[in-house]
């Protein structure tokens, strides 16, 4: 019981450090603004991760193509994994490392957003998106824990978690993906014509 109450409070105790830290929840609120800025401009989002963030991935980007609180049209967005044919296809013939820079080279556009989850910041197909994404004139955003690893100097907009502990950090990802979602939803259909 008290090994159960621990993990609780372990989470807990992570979201307590954001809620303290003004640089993140500054920059949260500067990525719902970019977000709601590319949907306007007629831009999409696009999302990638490994394992569980994949998985989160997935989760936030069928949130805004999908449905979070409002009633509303879809948005453009989607998680760049979901099509395993490619993914076997460009894992077996190119490398792992290539599989989101790929499609990043086919279907990013200057002005799309570019989503990545890596708990340590370091995975090597992220970075190589987020390089391909740049060169597009793409805006990046990371979603790591505490050092942000190699893909910090990458990111337009970085949210690194105050954690070291993988289940922590996706489970506070999950969280500020929802902020996010919610606050896109709310200010991108309160000010549009849709």
């Amino acid at each position: 019981m008290q090994q159960i109450k621990d993990i609780i409070q372990a989470s807990i105790d992570v979201k307590r450090q954001l809620l303290k830290d003004e640089k993140i929840l500054s920059t949260i609120s500067n990525c719902v603004d970019v977000i709601v800025q590319a949907f306007k401009n007629g831009n999409k989002v696009l999302f990638c991760g490994n394992g569980g963030s994949a998985a989160d991935a997935q989760h936030l980007a069928a949130e805004f193509s999908g449905r979070f609180y409002l009633d509303r049209d879809a948005l453009p967005a989607e998680a760049l994994h979901c099509n395993s044919s490619y993914i076997t296809a460009v894992g077996n013939d190119y490398g792992y490392d290539f599989i989101y820079s790929r499609m990043i080279k086919g279907v990013g556009q200057k002005g799309d957003v570019l989503v990545g989850l890596s708990t340590s910041g370091n995975s090597k197909n992220i970075i190589k998106a987020f390089e391909v994404a740049k060169e597009k004139g793409m805006i990046t955003i990371g979603f790591t824990g505490a050092t942000g690893g190699n893909i910090r100097s990458l990111c337009d907009y970085l949210i690194n978690i105050p954690s070291t502990d993988t289940p922590r950090i996706q489970e506070s990802h999950i969280t500020v993906g929802h902020i996010i979602c919610q606050l896109v939803e709310e200010k991108y259909f309160s000010v549009s014509n849709h």
